[in-house]
């Protein structure tokens, strides 16, 4: 095997990819005082709902019932064992941040990189002398973590993050000890032998379909392809997948200081189906005030959208997803609405909607905000002075504390999703 770079300039490090097994279900299971590995536990928000999406499910619902993350509703047989509940977001983030802080336990704080709520990447390298080789340390935070929090953590260790991300995915998940290693010389084994190809890191069905097209099935076959051909095809995504064919992965977690997001988004699955333009307009209004919201927390400004609607799995026509540059980069509420409108009015073709997703990408610091010139100065800074007394007062009294009239209209959701937190239910603990 003739790898495209020469060993010695492979970076080899020890690095984890920590994942609570079927985290949800797990913490409502502990709640419950019950092992979360024993236990029939199925999340669910909005349980009335027979299309609603299962959450998380414990590993004996998964296995016993074939129900797991992204099942509906009406697919959950009814069994007295199963417990049923709805997600309590409010209690998962404390828990996510009880993991965290036991892991700054082991690692430094820039060694460190949530991913998720249920996941997280460390870089063990500096750690090895306090605290023993890689194994010693992945045994040790699997029980640290079981005796706090009753919760079981399954690790995946690489020579680098890519590495340890498919040892988690594709081994670690189901090992009998929750521990599996991949490293470079493991590629034509492990890697090589991902199958399907859409559980390779990165590649998705739509990226699937596109190789198979130009004779590509396999991670094998991308990492013996032509590498200028991938690339001519794919951009620098065809480049990164040749490499991440090979377990080629240069990013180090504690260089992630300083990175920016790339956009912000939001997601809602509507309680019916929205037949009337104006009821999903509403929506589509509300939702952008939240996004808008986030980016003016984040000092941030858009200079691109996108807009992805779903329409109801009673129709063929599954929906659309389109994006444009925005004339200047804003974080606006009015403007953006409007941008959001405009591309719904030109896309949609009266089909009922079920689904959607509004996304503010492109971003660049607010500071940098480009000057419109058909727009008068004294209705932009009319628009900034009412978004931020808008943004002070939610965050003093509440989001219910002030919102726009038309969230009163039928079909508005907003006082709906106002006390939720990621989408669901704030609850209680």
């Amino acid at each position: 095997m003739v790898r495209p770079i020469d060993d010695e300039h492979l970076p080899r490090r020890d690095v984890f990819c920590i994942d609570v097994k079927s985290f949800f279900a797990s913490v409502e299971a502990v709640r419950r005082r019950i092992h979360p590995l024993y236990a029939y536990v199925i999340v669910i928000a909005h349980k009335e709902r027979s299309g609603s999406v299962v959450l998380a499910a414990s590993p004996r619902v998964k296995k016993e019932f074939g129900i797991k993350t992204g099942s509906r509703n009406y697919e959950i047989p009814k069994d007295p064992r199963l417990i049923i509940v709805e997600p309590s977001m409010a209690l998962y983030l404390k828990v996510n941040k009880m993991i965290l802080d036991i892991f700054r336990r082991f690692v430094a704080e820039e060694d460190l990189h949530c991913y998720s709520i249920d996941e997280a990447f460390l870089d063990v390298t500096a750690s090895r002398r306090l605290f023993g080789d890689k194994f010693t340390i992945a045994r040790t935070i699997q029980r640290t973590v079981w005796q706090e929090l009753r919760l079981v953590v399954t690790i995946g260790i690489g020579d680098n993050p890519l590495l340890a991300k498919l040892a988690l995915d594709n081994e670690g998940k189901n090992a009998p000890n929750g521990i599996s290693y991949w490293s470079y010389e493991d590629v034509p084994a492990k890697v090589w032998a991902i199958d399907p190809i859409t559980d390779m890191w990165g590649i998705s069905n739509g990226y699937a379909k596109a190789l198979y097209n130009i004779g590509v099935e396999s991670v094998k076959d991308i990492a013996h392809a032509d590498k200028w051909k991938l690339k001519r095809k794919f951009g620098v995504l065809g480049e990164q997948l040749y490499y991440h064919a090979w377990g080629i992965d240069y990013s180090v977690i504690s260089e992630k200081a300083g990175a920016r997001e790339k956009s912000f988004s939001k997601g809602q699955i509507l309680l019916r189906d929205y037949y009337r333009e104006d009821e999903i307009v509403i929506v589509i209004k509300e939702m952008t005030e939240d996004v808008a919201m986030r980016l003016r927390q984040h000092g941030a400004a858009a200079a691109g959208i996108a807009l992805g609607i779903s329409y109801s799995r009673d129709i063929e026509d599954r929906g659309f997803r389109h994006q444009i540059v925005l004339p200047r980069s804003t974080n606006k509420t009015a403007e953006l609405c409007e941008h959001f409108v405009r591309l719904f009015k030109q896309y949609w073709d009266g089909q009922p909607v079920r689904q959607i997703h509004v996304v503010c990408s492109k971003l660049q610091p607010a500071v940098h905000e480009q000057i419109d010139l058909f727009t008068p100065p004294e209705l932009d800074e009319r628009r900034h002075v009412l978004d931020e007394t808008i943004d002070q007062i939610r965050d003093r009294f509440g989001k219910k504390a002030i919102f726009h009239a038309y969230s009163l209209m039928k079909g508005g959701t907003y006082l709906q999703r106002a006390g939720h937190i990621g989408g669901h239910k704030g609850a209680s603990f």
